[in-house]
């Protein structure tokens, strides 16, 4: 290694050279000094480390820098050179690799143009005359792997090994451990739970790494970050989560638990590979903003009535419905929340287990090892519980054996995917369940979305209020009976971070199966009678509640709209 690479006066001059060439301007250059005095890195790597400079400028630059020419995809060679002299040990562990042979000169490609050992020790070995090109490293990784990875370099990387090799491995490692990459995730994930964001997705672009937080509901970018940050990223995150970094061709799933800002806050992590990286998002699963109490998350007062008769029943199935990412499952945490007592014994089947419930028997399933929702259902079952919840009806096995335990005297909890209440009786029909058992066993089903709330510090009267009153009016009502009207309008401010929104409520419909619905299931009757007969039986439609809540102010006719259109 020269020793003027490390030297004050390297980043006095190379800086000044980038400043010039247009590459960064004054401002990244301060930046980039300071990290290099305070991390003791040198001033190149730093650039590449902090995102300021992608790898393909930094070569280009350096090029300039050491009038030394850069090496291209087009000179990688289509076997390896001097295979029985130069060995993938020495390539892999020097990053150098061998690019053309004429005469007595050897042309080698190298990711360090400071780093002169390798440089000598080839022309030792060789007897040759060495001379160097500037190689980006991904260029490297690439020709690496397709020069000495596979049958050429089976004898050190027998059947069964991973196609990235240990060096490369190691570089993921070292580029994850970096102390800028380390502040750079944490300020991510702290950035995220302050935004009071559910999650964050972190995705790999051509030119760009995107992070962005969905915050009540909606994905807002929150980081634009250098495509040479992808890789060490990605890493930083599969490590705390002990997901294999060496494993990029297929998804992988894991967990993290860290404390931020003193509150230890789970995380849930899940990767797929795409076209120009690995794919992370990250579902942040945080205790202390999850209030299981009905009416906290939206219920209205006659609903949370009525779920309280449903869930004192001896036995039966309740089933709460509605997209992925409506809040069925925090429903379903609230319910178990209000039955858990040192008198019941409750088991839970998920997939995963977003939260640990003090007193209650969570299990995991792992269809991997055969733990499926069919198999812990048997099992749990063998174990005296009396209630027990179900993460997701899947299929007809898992429906069968709800009904089962629901028959020989247990309650069931669980989540179904269907766009209302009614529907959800002819969706488990439509699986297989016989109708008959559905009509002896299903006691009430919820189907839930969510809405925006309007910011409770900016919201102001909304401009046509007496025109969209008499319209909510018209489309139900029940609202008049909510006395005055108080029609609001998102404005924006610091609290809500402009978008004049601040968390989210749930809308929902609660159908219960009463004589006449009973009777329509034995009937095989249509969504749209069953759906019928519980409007005339009492039930209030979701878009019902939704009126509710805008003639309230608490959230606005497009969140409902959007949410819940009327059928």
């Amino acid at each position: 290694m020269s020793a003027d690479v490390w030297a004050p006066d390297f980043s006095e001059s190379f800086g000044a050279f980038l400043v010039a060439g247009n590459v960064i301007d004054p401002a990244v250059l301060d930046r980039a000094r300071r990290a290099a005095a305070t991390s003791g890195e040198r001033f190149d790597l730093v650039l590449t480390r902090l995102g300021l400079v992608s790898e393909n400028d930094l070569v280009i630059a350096l090029s300039r820098y050491l009038d030394m020419p850069v090496a291209l995809a087009a000179h990688i060679p289509s076997e390896p050179l001097l295979a029985d002299l130069i060995g993938p040990d020495f390539v892999r562990r020097n990053r150098v690799i061998p690019l053309g042979l004429e005469a007595d000169r050897l042309t080698v490609g190298v990711t360090d143009p400071f780093n002169e050992e390798p440089i000598r020790a080839l022309a030792y070995l060789t007897s040759l005359g060495v001379a160097p090109r500037i190689l980006v490293p991904a260029e490297f990784d690439k020709a690496f792997d397709a020069l000495y990875v596979g049958a050429a370099g089976a004898a050190e990387h027998p059947a069964g090994s991973t196609d990235a090799s240990d060096i490369d491995v190691q570089r993921l490692r070292d580029m994850a451990s970096e102390a800028p990459t380390i502040r750079l995730v944490n300020q991510i994930i702290a950035g995220a739970v302050e935004a009071r964001a559910s999650d964050i997705h972190i995705e790999p672009g051509v030119d760009a790494l995107l992070v962005r937080y969905r915050i009540d509901g909606l994905l807002r970018t929150a980081l634009t970050l250098a495509a040479g940050l992808r890789a060490a990223v990605t890493s930083r995150v599969k490590i705390m989560s002990k997901l294999d970094i060496a494993e990029r061709r297929l998804p992988q799933d894991g967990r993290i638990k860290i404390a931020v800002r003193g509150i230890d806050i789970d995380f849930r992590v899940s990767t797929i590979p795409t076209a120009f990286g690995e794919s992370v998002v990250m579902r942040i699963l945080d205790r202390s903003r999850v209030e299981l109490d009905f009416a906290k998350l939206g219920f209205d007062a006659a609903r949370v009535t009525a779920l309280h008769q449903l869930m004192n029943e001896p036995n039966g199935i309740i089933l709460v419905t509605g997209p992925t990412g409506s809040g069925k499952t925090t429903t379903l945490y609230t319910a178990l929340k209000s039955l858990n007592s040192s008198e019941r014994k409750i088991f839970t089947v998920e997939d995963p287990i977003e939260y640990q419930l003090v007193g209650i028997n969570q299990v995991q399933v792992q269809p991997v090892i055969g733990l499926g929702f069919p198999h812990a259902l048997r099992s749990i079952l063998r174990q005296d519980p009396d209630i027990i919840m179900i993460g997701e009806i899947r299929d007809l096995e898992t429906a069968r054996i709800a009904i089962q335990a629901s028959l020989t005297g247990h309650l069931v909890l669980s989540t179904l995917h269907t766009n209302n209440a009614a529907a959800t009786i002819t969706r488990l029909i439509d699986m297989g369940v016989e109708n008959y058992l559905l009509a002896s066993t299903v006691k009430g089903v919820v189907a839930q979305r969510l809405v925006r709330r309007l910011c409770p510090h900016c919201a102001v009267p909304h401009a046509g209020a007496a025109r969209w009153a008499e319209a909510l009016g018209r489309d139900w009502s029940g609202v008049t009976a909510l006395g005055p009207p108080d029609i609001r309008q998102p404005a924006g401010c610091p609290a809500c971070g402009g978008s004049g929104f601040s968390g989210r409520t749930t809308i929902a419909e609660l159908l219960l199966v009463g004589a006449d619905i009973h009777r329509l299931i034995l009937q095989r009757a249509s969504d749209a009678q069953i759906d019928a007969a519980a409007r005339a039986g009492g039930m209030v439609s979701m878009y019902e509640t939704g009126v509710a809540k805008v003639w309230r102010g608490e959230t606005t006719v497009e969140e409902v709209l959007r949410a819940a259109r009327m059928g």
